[in-house]
């Protein structure tokens, strides 16, 4: 597998060389430790925003803090009101 790292898509090469320098290994070491990485703490990180020992406000903070360039989380907060 290639990845184009070249013209546009030059932003590539320092986030690859962020990640190995992250996971300290070879490049393609740390492509594939993110791939594997990234879906688990996406999943933890939802299961956390949707604790119920958390205030609207704790999940909006938490939220922001783990939102990234690419995954955004975002909490919404619903209020149902029913009348008979």
């Amino acid at each position: 597998m290639r990845i184009r790292t070249d013209g546009d898509y030059a932003y590539r090469e320092d986030a690859i060389e962020r990640a190995a320098d992250f996971y300290d290994c070879n490049k393609t070491k740390a492509v594939v430790s993110a791939c594997e990485d990234v879906p688990r703490l996406v999943a933890a990180a939802r299961q956390v925003l949707e604790r119920d020992d958390l205030t609207h406000e704790q999940r909006r903070e938490i939220a922001e803090t783990l939102s990234t360039r690419v995954t955004n989380f975002e909490v919404e907060k619903t209020v149902t009101i029913v009348q008979d």
